[in-house]
């Protein structure tokens, strides 16, 4: 991943309704959601919804797939990834063994690290 990608990612993120957006997606994993209980979920508007996944979109965080009237939504998860690696290629001066708490899964109340096991 190069710095140009990487700032698009940020960017798309920087938004509190793109990254709760993002959030659920992250959070439904391989299912995602369709659009419809996107915005009810997230109590927005389906036209503002509908501007906020096409940030993401065109940032590449989140994938959609056509089904019958439906919309599905779901997150890339290896563009996180590849996001956190461009994160990471340096770390700790380029000695990462230095950096084993990286590896560790999150902690936080919100975190859901078995969605994102390979």
């Amino acid at each position: 991943m190069d710095k140009i990608s990487a700032l698009q990612v940020f960017e798309a993120l920087s938004s509190s309704a793109r990254l709760d957006t993002y959030l659920l997606l992250v959070g439904a994993g391989g299912t995602g959601i369709v659009a419809g209980e996107l915005a009810s979920r997230l109590d927005m508007a389906p036209s503002n919804l509908s501007f906020h996944l096409k940030n993401l979109a065109h940032a590449g965080l989140v994938t959609v797939e056509q089904e019958g009237r439906f919309q599905r939504y779901r997150a890339n998860l290896a563009l996180m990834r590849q996001v956190t690696g461009f994160l990471t290629d340096h770390c700790c001066g380029g000695h990462p063994e230095q950096c084993a708490e990286l590896a560790a899964p999150a902690t936080s109340a919100n975190a859901s690290p078995s969605c994102c096991e390979p």
